[in-house]
């Protein structure tokens, strides 16, 4: 999330230029919302009582739509 957020900044007029950087963030959140479905929604953050959660990730059916239309 933080490459994708600076090669933003450093090409606010071509974003398309940061198309590398969003696809490895969606290719991770599609990868934490498998781990969390396999597991039932159980998976914990280490040392937390919290389910393991991603603020830098869209809900789950954006991701799968973008990565869909980006092969």
């Amino acid at each position: 999330a933080c490459a994708l957020q600076t090669c933003l900044s450093a090409h606010t007029y071509s974003p398309e230029r940061c198309d590398a950087h969003l696809k490895r963030l969606y290719q991770c959140c599609s990868k934490l919302y498998q781990d969390r479905a396999e597991n039932n929604g159980t998976e914990r953050v280490k040392g937390s009582n919290q389910d393991s959660i991603s603020t830098a990730c869209p809900i789950p059916r954006v991701v799968e739509h973008w990565l869909k239309n980006h092969p």
